[in-house]
């Protein structure tokens, strides 16, 4: 009998432990189930922005915008998370990379130049979009006005038709006695070829049309519209942003073959690719603004409220030493405006 009441005691005293252990492990499950729950909420409550672009890779006015969103108080990895997608200049790849951030619900979808913001646009109607650089976008129809844009669609808009134009004017200060330019623009009934020949009339310059659809490299493509820029004796060549960022190679070896000058709207790629002078809008600077629209819009401001805006600031690179290769004198009063010479 006392051998009975001995073991009972003995259980009774092992079972407390036991039951304080389960108590603890539920405890602990619970508080794990509410850390998890709160951390899901969290994640919910961060903004999500989509980020398509037609580049390989970020650059400097990629690090722009990032930098412009942490001076407001958005910070990457903490309250806010950036999907970035990059088309790599492959045209085919916009409608896929913008229905993919659709389907990942991001808040917001940022874009450069048209045909990002277009393949957008067509991809939501609903999800606000902050293009950069987007030329002509009334034009275009991504906004019905700048100063109402209506709909989901807001930013940064370049009238890049009147930029090339102004790029006419540079190349004719640079060198008055050209008389022949060659446009590597692609649809000669463009807003672009308009005011360019336009003031190409002003000027006394002829601006020729090869024969390119603008899309195509190679067999009746680029090549033959280079070919026709020198059985015409072109003395330069105007070439638009996106025709410079997509054949900029080719067109850097034609120039470099032939002795011609390259002005373009694509300033940067003005040292890389044989470039005389470049002149366009701040990238950097229109980044900058974009993420001060994305910032309205995330405390709550609608895209159609935002009046679209025009770059404010447009920089002047000449390469002499392009210069230099082809026999070219700068004038003074160019190399006292650039904002970089390349030397």
């Amino acid at each position: 009998m006392k051998n009975h009441k001995a073991r009972g005691a003995k259980s009774k005293k092992w079972e407390k432990p036991v039951q304080k252990n389960i108590i603890h492990l539920a405890l602990c499950a619970l508080l794990f189930a509410l850390c998890n729950s709160v951390e899901a909420q969290q994640s919910r409550n961060v903004p999500r922005i989509g980020y398509l672009h037609f580049r390989g890779g970020p650059d400097a006015s990629d690090e722009a915008f990032r930098q412009t969103l942490r001076d407001l108080g958005w910070i990457e990895g903490q309250n806010i998370v950036i999907e970035y997608r990059w088309a790599a200049g492959k045209q085919d790849r916009y409608p896929v990379l913008a229905k993919e951030l659709v389907r990942l619900n991001v808040d917001l979808i940022v874009t450069a130049t048209p045909a990002p913001t277009r393949a957008a646009k067509s991809a939501t109607r609903t999800i606000p979009i902050v293009m950069v650089a987007a030329s002509n976008a009334v034009e275009t129809g991504l906004v019905a006005s700048l100063a109402r844009p209506g709909g989901n669609v807001t930013g940064i808009s370049t009238q890049y038709s009147e930029v090339n134009a102004k790029l006419l004017e540079l190349l004719h200060e640079t060198l008055p006695k050209v008389t022949r330019v060659a446009l590597l623009a692609g649809d000669p009934t463009s807003s672009i070829w308009r005011e360019v020949r336009d003031t190409a009339r002003t000027l006394g310059i002829t601006i020729q049309s090869p024969a390119w659809d603008g899309t195509k490299e190679r067999e009746g493509g680029l090549g033959r519209a280079l070919e026709d820029a020198d059985r015409n004796k072109a003395g330069a060549l105007l070439v638009p942003g996106t025709t410079y960022s997509r054949f900029g190679r080719p067109i850097a070896e034609f120039a470099a073959k032939n002795r011609v000058p390259v002005f373009s709207v694509n300033f940067p790629l003005v040292e890389t690719h044989f470039g005389l002078l470049g002149y366009g809008p701040d990238w950097s600077d229109m980044y900058r603004r974009a993420a001060m629209y994305v910032d309205k819009i995330l405390k709550g401001t609608k895209p159609a409220e935002l009046p679209v805006e025009r770059p404010r600031k447009f920089i002047l690179v000449i390469n002499l030493k392009t210069a230099k290769q082809i026999g070219i004198a700068i004038p003074q009063s160019l190399l006292f405006r650039a904002d970089k010479v390349i030397k």
